[in-house]
């Protein structure tokens, strides 16, 4: 009976994964189309000199001619054409080499991704082009072997609506494609800026000079600056405990804006040494880095003394919680500003590895990017009318 039960459990799991590959196929088969799709009526517009009534032609045709395919309608089309226009040959082969080059190495990165600021999206590369250099199969092979074919068109479209920079677009694909992301999730990462505040802002910590290489890479990638908290409301007089227990009951939110691999393990976290009561404000542990990660909450700009008080708790949770097989503690730092050069020079001489970011929270958070921020309502009347 046993071994039955292990042997259905095989098969459910195998028939489980067949049909997870056959919706990713099916997926970039439908992707394919549409920039194949993109490419011939732009052909033709450049060659026969038609204008945009040539959409709602074709809508109107395609429709009839294939009632039961969703995807022909007038605004679908008009996504197909940007579709194809950004991702000409040009650009999928740097994103394959680019994509090929990172081979999970997040020190990568940054250097990949602006590689992409060198091409002019102006200068298009459509399939009629290329004929002479490269067969039509080829061409397929190429879109469906980079990461333009592994996300889903609903996500696309935010892209296409959201996010006009070719570099910052293409991180954010393979991010999605990575953790995956949701598309509400993914229309909230761009309109609070995450490519920005963490690939772009200038990360203030001692990693480098404290944890292994392929540590303090990882370690400085998953810093941001600044967090956005911005469902926790600001308070005219806001205090660590106040913000803190805010953070835990919006748990979810709060994992979700630290990013991927962060587990929760408590709030003010108790230690007794020598009849003496101290409490870390925020534990969590990592589970890429494979270490805890102690987060302190100031309500103010940073002063040297928090670093020296941030580092105590590191040296209580490497001695008290911290096993063979973690890696040393990492801390983190979170204060409403910063002088970088005070942090700089707070940091230098302390051997844990220490990282000091801003925070906004609600009240704080610019009126442009709070009027920026999606509505649910709205991402679901842009995603209406693909039909």
């Amino acid at each position: 009976m046993k071994k039955y039960i292990e042997l259905i459990n095989t098969i459910k799991q195998k028939i489980r994964e067949a049909q997870l590959k056959s919706v990713v196929a099916a997926n970039s088969q439908m992707l394919l189309l549409y920039w194949k799709l993109g490419n011939h009526i732009i052909e033709n517009q450049q060659s026969e000199g038609w204008g945009a009534k040539i959409i709602q032609l074709l809508s109107q045709d395609l429709k009839k001619e294939f009632p039961d395919i969703k995807g022909f309608s007038e605004r679908n089309l008009k996504y197909m054409l940007n579709f194809s226009r950004t991702y000409n040959l040009k650009v999928l082969q740097m994103m394959i080499e680019i994509e090929s080059s990172l081979k999970n190495n997040v020190q990568f990165v940054q250097q990949a991704v602006a590689q992409l600021q060198n091409i002019d999206n102006q200068e298009y590369i459509f399939m009629q082009q290329a004929v002479a250099q490269i067969k039509e199969q080829d061409a397929e092979q190429l879109f469906l072997k980079s990461i333009i074919s592994k996300i889903q068109w609903s996500h696309h479209i935010i892209l296409i609506n959201k996010e006009p920079v070719l570099e910052k677009r293409f991180w954010y694909m393979l991010n999605t494609f990575e953790h995956g992301i949701s598309r509400n999730i993914l229309a909230m990462q761009i309109e609070s800026k995450l490519f920005d505040r963490q690939i772009k802002a200038k990360k203030i910590s001692n990693f480098e000079k404290t944890l292994p290489p392929a540590q303090s890479d990882f370690a400085n990638y998953m810093l941001k600056d600044p967090f956005i908290f911005d469902f926790v409301q600001a308070r005219e007089k806001s205090d660590e405990r106040n913000i803190e227990e805010q953070l835990a009951n919006q748990i979810t939110k709060f994992l979700l804006e630290l990013g991927q691999g962060f587990a929760f393990i408590g709030r003010q976290v108790h230690f007794e040494i020598e009849g003496s009561d101290f409490f870390a404000d925020l534990l969590f542990y990592h589970t890429k880095l494979h270490s805890y990660i102690v987060v302190e909450l100031k309500a103010k700009e940073f002063k040297p003394g928090d670093a020296s008080q941030l580092n105590f708790y590191i040296n209580l949770i490497n001695d008290k919680l911290k096993t063979e097989n973690d890696n040393n503690t990492i801390g983190l730092l979170l204060c409403k500003g910063k002088s970088e050069i005070i942090a700089e020079y707070a940091l230098k001489g302390y051997s844990n590895p220490i990282g000091v970011s801003d925070y906004l929270l609600s009240k704080a958070i610019p009126e442009e990017l709070k009027s920026l921020l999606p509505q649910i309502e709205d991402i679901e009347n842009e995603l209406k009318d693909i039909d």
